[in-house]
């Protein structure tokens, strides 16, 4: 198989990448390299026959077509998945996750490729009511990020049902990892507090640290796609990617002490606006569907972090 992976050296891309060289795929990398690293792929090296990179931009139809001729599979993963930043900064966000995406599926119609499988976010979720979240409740979209990936997923739904793309998208919750940087104000929390552990210093919890989320590790990421990219009958379908059980941050910091082998000393801020305090998710229909099973407790996947 010969797939396209748009962001492919960023943090879920290139771990992505890797798992499809070592599978035996071809693979075409396209990114900008704004947030993504050359770095992240050198794991990649071995494979250098079967890998292509090329730094180009989603924004650019013409090129994105182009790298996807040929290809049986794209992997959509290339966005700017800062919230902050498209509040501040709409129509860039616009450009680059709604128009990209749009790039990409016209991309990948012309090519006829097999699947589109697109990196979606809880976030479109937004604050309405209800726990666990399922794919079925009304999203509710409170930043044009959140808008962006939820108008996607409209026009892959579209692009399945007019032109015969089978099209899949992966909601992705908390994603954890290594190669996640965490001096880019896109980090999660995991990979900011995993830093200031290893530099011993204090960790900054806002709110009295009981907010929860669902933390997924990176690996059980990477195999949702490929389930996604390979299993018959869900074109046009939508998944939650999470495990399905919630962490407070108190439990994070906990379980990071034990993973550096020392208490971590704490600081209390104020709640920031905005914040969400209770995220977890439902993730019967991927279990179902697709055959998901997430592997890595989030206790093993900060040792592995951290090891």
């Amino acid at each position: 198989m010969k797939a396209l992976v748009t962001g492919g050296a960023g943090f879920i891309g290139s771990h992505l990448v890797e798992r499809l060289l070592g599978l035996g795929h071809s693979v075409r990398v396209l990114d900008n390299f704004s947030t993504g690293k050359r770095s992240n792929l050198e794991p990649c090296a071995a494979h250098g026959g079967r890998l292509e990179v090329f730094e180009d931009d989603v924004r650019d139809g013409p090129r994105v077509r182009q790298l996807a001729e040929g290809c049986e599979v794209v992997f959509h993963e290339a966005a700017i998945v800062s919230v902050p930043y498209s509040v501040e900064h709409p129509q860039e966000t616009h450009d680059v996750n709604l128009q990209g995406t749009l790039n990409v599926l016209e991309a990948a119609r012309h090519a006829r490729a097999g699947r589109v499988v697109f990196a979606s976010s809880a976030a479109i979720y937004g604050d309405a009511p209800g726990l666990p979240k399922h794919e079925g409740m009304l999203p509710t979209p409170i930043a044009p990020y959140a808008l962006e990936k939820l108008a996607s997923e409209h026009y892959l739904a579209i692009y399945s049902r007019l032109y015969g793309v089978e099209t899949v998208a992966l909601r992705y919750f908390n994603v954890f990892g290594p190669r996640q940087d965490p001096s880019s104000p896109y980090s999660g929390v995991i990979s900011v507090f995993a830093d200031r552990a290893r530099r011993g210093d204090p960790l900054t919890l806002f709110g009295d640290g009981l907010a929860y989320r669902d933390f997924v590790f990176v690996e059980d990421v990477v195999e949702a796609n490929l389930l996604a990219a390979r299993t018959a009958g869900i074109a046009g379908r939508v998944f939650n990617v999470a495990r399905g059980e919630k962490t407070t941050l108190l439990d994070l910091v906990r379980m990071i002490g034990r993973a550096v082998g020392r208490d971590l000393e704490v600081r209390h801020a104020a709640v920031r606006a905005g914040d969400i305090a209770e995220s977890v998710a439902d993730i019967t229909r991927a279990v179902r569907e697709l055959g998901y099973a997430p592997k890595v407790a989030v206790e093993d996947g900060l040792r592995r972090l951290l090891g």
